[in-house]
């Protein structure tokens, strides 16, 4: 269960990219909804989710006002080969390691923890560790949000798993 969950407003962050240019959530939220996925490069589930979301930004990230954010607990060397590895094409933020400003503010106690936060700066979803229906779920609410046919983010034959904690 997320610290933060629906319906309460989402702490105001404000970090660095990997190229050193600063987010801000304030801001970003005037350009409509944003997602942001908080996670460690080292954590499995981490490993495993990332790449169904990376599915979610492509099918409704790309072409409709929603911004896509990843949160690093890891230092910038480590998440852009987390980035590759794994084929994530969404901007990376660092999340100060050590200090955590962000994984803090949002009381995160597992991760991944994926929020999806509406323009008025309220938490419409959350997601921590892996559930397959929350996933779909997510994917659904973004199309709804986004004005675009729900497309399925799971492919004919894959084999994945209902739930793994995160």
């Amino acid at each position: 269960m997320p610290a933060l969950e629906s319906g309460v407003l989402a702490p105001q962050i404000s970090l660095s990219f990997l190229d050193g240019r600063r987010f801000s959530l304030k801001d970003s939220l005037k350009g409509g909804p944003v997602v942001v996925a908080f996670f460690k490069v080292s954590c499995p589930v981490c490993q495993f989710a990332f790449p169904y979301l990376e599915r979610i930004f492509k099918a409704y990230g790309q072409r409709a006002k929603v911004t896509f954010v990843g949160v690093s607990q890891d230092n910038a060397a480590d998440t852009k080969t987390f980035s590759s590895e794994f084929g994530i094409s969404f901007p990376m933020l660092l999340d100060e390691k050590g200090k955590y400003p962000a994984s803090n503010a949002y009381v995160l106690t597992n991760v991944p923890s994926i929020f999806l936060i509406a323009a008025d700066g309220e938490i419409k979803s959350s997601i921590v560790g892996w559930s397959k229906p929350d996933m779909e779920q997510f994917g659904q609410k973004l199309a709804r949000l986004s004005g675009q046919v729900v497309q399925g983010i799971f492919l004919a034959g894959e084999e994945v798993p209902e739930y793994k904690p995160g």
